[in-house]
């Protein structure tokens, strides 16, 4: 109780709270980004045998490998990480970035992700102070990172994250933290209907895909979570985004065709920027828009 009665009174000290705490959470978020996906495969590859058929009989136990187990290692040594081999940043600094056995480089990924994770996270918390509206903001913030990163790497925007946190987002407005629930409601229905309207007239019209269904999920936790307002401005500064990368990447790597590139990360950052500065955005879309 004092704690609390503490990060509430003094800011400073509530700020470096949220700074020291994120940059644990963004150790997790680590650990989410490389293993998600890896779980993803197996289950798929899991469902693939069971349908399919095999040799039941024989089938060994699988291994179990989820967020916590098994502990993290070196994968060019399989040198377990011990406890304070896993203290975010301090831990690389100290082993120099490389394994403490086989010298190996470890990637800088880690230590900058949750950097970024901490500085984001008291960003957020400087913005909306002290309050449950503050850690509903940070769980928010801490999904869009996984989903972005995690899309970056593999192509995949997986259901187990995008679809709890739109259900999360209505729950959250339910009581009227964020926006009211009609507003969360539609958010999540126009988000999801819209790109999936623009997938299959685009499809229908060009013969090829030009988003996965994963985008259709992440921008409707985006509306649920921020509002059916909001939208315009994600969509259209996402799409700004994405396509000055493709052009610099095509520019960068001399190439005439061009390259599938993955839309969520950029459907996070635009709906998170639109979910930070929602008023400022919405007065603005009423002043030059009328609406």
């Amino acid at each position: 109780m004092e704690l609390i009665n503490l990060l509430k009174e003094n800011n400073t000290v509530f700020l470096l709270f949220i700074g020291f705490f994120s940059l644990i959470i963004g150790s997790f978020l680590n650990a989410a980004i490389y293993r998600i996906p890896i779980m993803l495969n197996k289950e798929w590859r899991e469902e693939c045998e069971a349908l399919f058929g095999g040799d039941h009989e024989n089938v060994k136990p699988r291994e179990t490998f989820n967020l916590f187990v098994p502990r993290s290692q070196c994968p060019h040594c399989g040198h377990m990480i011990t406890a304070i081999e896993n203290v975010p940043v301090f831990s690389y600094l100290f082993l120099k970035g490389k394994c403490s056995s086989c010298k190996t480089p470890i990637s800088i990924q880690y230590p900058l992700i949750e950097i970024f994770t901490a500085l984001i996270s008291v960003f957020v918390a400087w913005k909306m102070g002290f309050g449950w509206q503050t850690l509903a903001a940070l769980f928010f913030t801490w999904t869009l990172i996984t989903l972005a990163l995690i899309d970056a790497k593999t192509m995949l925007l997986p259901d187990n994250l995008t679809i709890p946190l739109m259900w999360l987002g209505i729950a959250v407005n339910y009581h009227h933290v964020f926006v009211d629930l009609q507003s969360s409601v539609l958010g999540a229905m126009i988000g999801y209907l819209s790109l999936w309207s623009l997938f299959h007239l685009f499809r229908l019209i060009t013969g090829k895909e030009g988003m996965g269904y994963g985008d259709f999920k992440i921008l409707a936790a985006i509306g649920a979570w921020g509002g059916w307002q909001i939208l315009p401005f994600t969509v259209f500064a996402a799409s700004l985004f994405g396509a000055v990368l493709g052009i610099l990447w095509m520019i960068i790597q001399r190439q005439k065709d061009s390259q599938p590139i993955p839309f969520g990360p950029w459907l996070a950052l635009a709906g998170f920027v639109g979910f930070i500065w929602r008023d400022d955005i919405v007065h603005a879309m009423k002043v030059y828009f009328g609406f």
